[in-house]
């Protein structure tokens, strides 16, 4: 896998993780799952980490777009057997509620954040680290991209972090159905048939094409950019009226932006706009 360049730490109030990797270049930021050893499980303390972190980013200015990935060959293998899976098994109902409210933070600070989330996908990605890569708004993967949404198989329901809402998004019905019914792998070729993944890179670019990607749409107009990922997560809940009400009002906003005024002006001079966010 490619090696993040050019970085420094990231000004997201101070914040300093202790269970993942972060740096950034110009407007992107990339959190790295830091524990190849395992193939980059979860913890306890990393999902709260990680939580912690895209909270933080909302509030974040000069981070425009984030890329989530691995180290070492793999994306995520999940939450880990011996630091999370053991320990729950003796749990009693209120902590293990506990537990399921926490996880799904994570991905409800995901989905909250502004700024578009780009996955590289490489290897194992299985479990809650299935979920990271569903959660993000776009994905990179390689034909050795490894996807399991394996819950059934280790005795729980597919219906994990929001995967019954949002994998039917992404893939249809029929197809998510049969993934968290099975906990069957998706290699990389297949997922970029079914639509999960956006596009197959070779393992060793697919982090820097992924980078290159958040770079692009953090050059663009972002607070559109913010507002088309506010409304692809809204309209899922609204009748096609709804729906049309609210993009009016959203694009009558961002028709008060500077950037729509220099792509107008842009244009007219025949030049490429240069946009800065506002």
């Amino acid at each position: 896998m490619a090696q993040i360049a050019n970085t420094t730490t990231l000004p997201v109030a101070g914040f300093k993780p202790e269970h993942f990797s972060l740096s950034v270049s110009g407007k992107v930021a990339t959190v790295t799952l830091n524990r190849p050893e395992k193939k980059n499980p979860l913890t306890f303390a990393s999902y709260r980490e990680l939580t912690d972190f895209f909270l933080a980013a909302q509030k974040e200015e000069d981070v425009k777009a984030i890329v989530v990935t691995g180290a070492g060959g793999n994306f995520s293998s999940g939450g880990d057997v011996f630091e999370i899976i053991g320990p729950l098994v003796a749990m009693e109902t209120k902590d293990l509620l506990k537990f399921t409210r926490m996880t799904g933070e994570l991905v409800k600070a995901m989905r909250a954040c502004p700024q578009p989330i780009v996955a590289a996908i490489d290897g194992v990605c299985a479990g809650a680290g299935a979920i990271l890569a569903m959660a993000s708004d776009l994905r990179l993967g390689t034909a050795g991209s490894k996807i399991a949404f394996l819950f059934n198989r280790v005795g729980l329901a597919g219906c994990d972090m929001g995967a019954c809402a949002m994998l039917p998004r992404i893939i249809g019905q029929g197809r998510a159905a049969e993934l968290l019914y099975t906990g069957r792998v998706l290699k990389g070729e297949e997922a970029e048939r079914w639509g999960f993944l956006n596009r197959i890179c070779a393992s060793e670019a697919v982090l820097s094409e992924a980078q290159t990607l958040a770079a692009e749409l953090a050059d663009g107009p972002t607070f559109a950019n913010a507002m088309t990922k506010r409304m692809l997560e809204m309209e899922w809940a609204m009748s096609v009226e709804s729906a049309i009400e609210a993009e009016a009002v959203a694009q009558a906003l961002c028709m008060q932006t500077e950037d729509f005024s220099r792509a107008y002006h842009a244009f007219a001079a025949k030049q490429k706009p240069v946009f800065e966010g506002n």
